[in-house]
């Protein structure tokens, strides 16, 4: 096997496990009870028609996916469609994603586990610590042993948010669906924009399609099995939440911990600590497998350093790219500490930046996918306009993409010219023949 030669190891029950684990985020834990507070019962609307338009969205990206099986995933289909220019520019917006994303996620599900268990506070850094730190350390073992973790780690959350919908279930009463809108209908909206960034993190998954023993069959599969079980978990919640009306107290640290009492009593503290656990670290762990891909293929390319294409000699990993991320999230972590920055302060940054990248997917299957494919063709439409319109409610966070783009436009631009001067040297530098002349 050669040395810059990924293994074929997933299935799709692997690769549906790993999708859903970089989707099923931190969000969980606190917007259903967010959006039912600031839309009333209509945020269950909010909540379906966000989970609607997921579909379009992993779709898309699966048929992407099974057609070009490449770990540079969106970048690949934008170098394909628009040119190398493109795909290089697409590769930084790439980068300023999961770098900073991932560790927001592990504070966030941290200081979550320490508000439900009663933990002192500064213990929720080292637990994000712990849980980066591990993920990290299970991608440079394998693809396979990261990807069964996710399994087992999935299968105990959906286990824990089952028996809370259903514990919770039998308190709903009719009466709190009423009124549907009691703050009107723009706070619908309002909740769905947030509820969007929920559905991130489809793109992370097909970084890893040279990965799969049969990427077009099993990315098909993967991309119609998870967005299935991640909207009916979504919606489901949103439900019994507004049902048993689990939210609006002021009191309560954790919102999903009320939902889970009104059923399991004390007990419900518990389970809920450990949900938010096991959430927290598929999540991590699903965008850390797709992230670190994607800059491997990209230095294969020679769009970044050549010394991230460097494969571990036994595990076949991108070890070098995952010893980066573990400096890059050290530094994250520090500065949250000193300089204790909002996590909800920085949540807007990386979100923005998949919604472009969500845009230049389709953009980019519209111009891939053949008329033979209507289907596809059509949910490209509805994801990329439906993108587009969120777009300017990012506020001052609009403005990082373009910032990334341009830096990705001139080192593109001057790659270009180096590589044209090196052609010119190499041509000059040839011996004519006897033909030859000035």
């Amino acid at each position: 096997m050669s040395d810059l030669q990924l293994h074929r190891r997933l299935t799709w029950v692997e690769g549906s496990a790993l999708a859903i684990g970089a989707v099923l985020g931190s969000g969980v834990l606190i917007l259903p009870a967010m959006t039912a507070q600031q839309a009333g019962p209509a945020s269950i609307l909010a909540w379906i028609f966000v989970s609607l338009l997921s579909f379009p969205v992993a779709w898309v990206i699966g048929t992407l996916g099974a057609s070009y099986p490449h770990a540079g995933g969106i970048v690949e289909y934008a170098r394909v469609a628009f040119g190398s220019t493109a795909g290089r520019i697409t590769a930084w917006l790439c980068l300023g994603t999961i770098p900073i994303g991932v560790p927001i996620i592990a504070l966030v599900g941290a200081d979550y586990v320490a508000a439900v268990c009663q933990f002192p506070h500064w213990t929720a850094l080292g637990l994000a610590a712990l849980m980066l730190g591990g993920s990290l350390y299970l991608h440079r073992r394998g693809i396979g042993l990261a990807a069964w973790t996710q399994v087992l780690f999935l299968a105990m959350i959906v286990l824990l948010m089952f028996t809370a919908i259903v514990a919770a279930a039998p308190h709903m009463k009719w009466a709190n669906f009423h009124p549907l809108a009691p703050y009107g209908f723009r706070p619908i909206f309002s909740s769905a924009v947030e509820i969007f960034w929920c559905y991130v993190g489809w793109e992370m998954i097909v970084h890893l399609a040279e990965e799969f023993q049969n990427p077009e069959r099993d990315l098909r599969r993967t991309f119609l099995t998870a967005p299935l079980l991640v909207a009916g978990l979504y919606i489901a919640l949103s439900v019994v939440t507004v049902g048993t009306h689990a939210y609006g107290s002021k009191e309560v640290a954790a919102p999903l911990s009320q939902l889970v009492t009104v059923g399991l009593g004390r007990f419900g503290s518990i389970v809920t600590g450990v949900a938010a656990l096991f959430i927290t670290i598929v999540a991590i762990h699903g965008n850390v497998g797709g992230f670190s891909r994607m800059v491997y293929s990209q230095a294969r390319d020679g769009v970044f350093p050549d010394i991230f294409a460097r494969l571990h000699s036994r595990f076949h990993t991108p070890s070098i790219v995952l010893y980066a991320l573990g400096i890059d999230f050290a530094v994250v972590l520090t500065l949250y500490m000193v300089c204790h920055v909002s996590v909800g302060a920085l949540v807007p940054w990386p979100s923005v930046l998949f919604l472009v990248l969500y845009m230049i997917a389709m953009a980019s299957a519209l111009k891939l996918v053949g008329r033979s494919k209507p289907g596809a063709r059509i949910m490209a439409w509805i994801a990329l306009l439906s993108s587009a319109a969120l777009y300017p409610f990012s506020g001052w966070a609009c403005l990082y993409p373009v910032t990334l783009g341009l830096i990705g436009w001139g080192v593109s631009r001057r790659f270009l010219k180096n590589e044209s001067e090196d052609a010119s040297r190499r041509l000059t530098s040839l011996p004519r023949g006897k033909g030859d002349s000035l």
